[in-house]
């Protein structure tokens, strides 16, 4: 079985949700014996052909970017020369650019789409962008969607729900079940004071709702701890001096997956205040509950609410509401009892519904599935 995988970008380099996502997923497949590979955007002019632990990766070369879109206007050749030799295309939505390619090649491939998250800030492409995604929609064989709550809330994803698999977003469980961070955990709780602490993991932009979470500090005794980097930082320090809340919440920057281990098992509280749909996961949600800790979220109507069950792995409040968020983390700071119960139901919610061998088991039999279907 031949899968060609089609994205923006691939992880190593680039360290985004979805990007990781893929890396673990094909990663997965492979150690099944399916022969994957995976064409992206590069991020120079020129082609390139890399090799990541046996998975092929080819880069179109990409001009620059619109609205987070590659430009690329030869990555329809690449699609048609690579697609020919697969069984099935999969492509993971939003991607404009690979999914016009995709009616400019000559492609008559089982097609199947990972539909990720609904185009939400960038409006006018949206809606410039919507009948070829309809048209493109209406050519895939299956769609997998990552949760039951965006096939019923997503206008776009609701009327193909037909046609519709889920298929959660898994991780790798052992990498944060060990329990060799003992030293590293204990340093953490000794450089804080052996204070209550609050932990953010991600990249700082405006839908995480960082600019929410930061005010809320005001009324809690605990410290916030945020690791990540992104295009509001300057913004968000900017907040959090406006607030004198220095020495309350402390920005880490961008820290190596060991140590973001660390600081899961470290905190008492993992907060994700992301309010707007575009958060359709949250899989550092899926990482703090692996390492038994409760989580708060927003009812989005997306997958966050999915992956974290309100009074069963942690609390999910009301968007947009500094109160709520700054009760919610007072409860748990104030009830330990209620954390334990909390993360550990979390624990076992995460090996039961989000391991990578789940969700790579599960994407095996939709190929298996989709190649008994009749041709196009």
């Amino acid at each position: 079985m031949k899968i060609l995988h089609v994205y923006k970008d691939y992880y190593p380099p680039v360290k985004g949700g979805i990007e990781c996502h893929l890396n673990l997923l094909l990663n997965g497949l492979k150690g099944k014996g399916v022969d994957v590979q995976v064409l992206v955007a590069n991020t120079s002019h020129r082609s390139q052909v890399e090799k990541h632990n046996g998975i092929t990766v080819s880069k179109a070369p990409q001009l620059g970017r619109f609205y987070s879109a590659p430009l690329t206007p030869t990555f329809y050749c690449h699609l048609n020369r690579l697609g020919q030799a697969a069984d099935i295309i999969h492509f993971h939505h939003p991607n404009p650019t690979a999914e016009f390619s995709y009616f400019f090649s000559n492609l008559k491939k089982k097609l199947v789409v990972t539909y990720h998250s609904d185009i939400i800030r960038q409006d006018k492409l949206g809606k410039l962008y919507s009948p070829f995604r309809k048209r493109f929609l209406e050519a895939a064989d299956r769609i997998i969607a990552t949760s039951p709550d965006y096939i019923q809330t997503s206008k776009v994803l609701n009327a193909f729900k037909d046609k519709c698999t889920v298929i959660p977003l898994g991780i790798d469980v052992k990498r944060f079940s060990a329990n060799s961070d003992g030293p590293r955990i204990e340093k953490i709780k000794n450089e804080n004071g052996n204070i209550p602490l609050i932990l953010f993991v991600g990249r700082f932009r405006h839908y995480k709702g960082l600019h929410y979470l930061i005010p809320a500090m005001e009324k809690v005794k605990a410290r916030l701890l945020l690791i990540g980097v992104g295009p509001e930082e300057q913004r968000l320090r900017s907040l959090v001096a406006t607030h004198h809340l220095d020495d309350k919440i402390h920005f880490l920057g961008e820290l190596t997956d060991e140590a973001v281990n660390a600081y899961y098992k470290a905190c008492d509280v993992f907060v994700l205040p992301s309010h707007l749909r575009s958060e359709a996961f949250g899989m550092v949600q899926v990482e703090a509950m692996c390492c038994g800790k409760p989580v708060i979220c927003a009812e989005l109507g997306t997958g966050t609410s999915f992956v974290n069950i309100n009074q069963q792995t942690g609390i999910t409040i009301q968007p947009d509401n500094v109160t709520a968020l700054s009760d919610a983390i007072n409860y748990l700071v104030n009830n330990p009892e209620m954390r334990v119960r909390l993360g550990s139901c979390g624990c076992t919610r995460v090996k039961e519904m989000f391991s990578a061998e789940k969700m790579v088991r599960k994407t095996l039999e939709l190929y298996k599935d989709v190649l008994k279907l009749n041709d196009h």
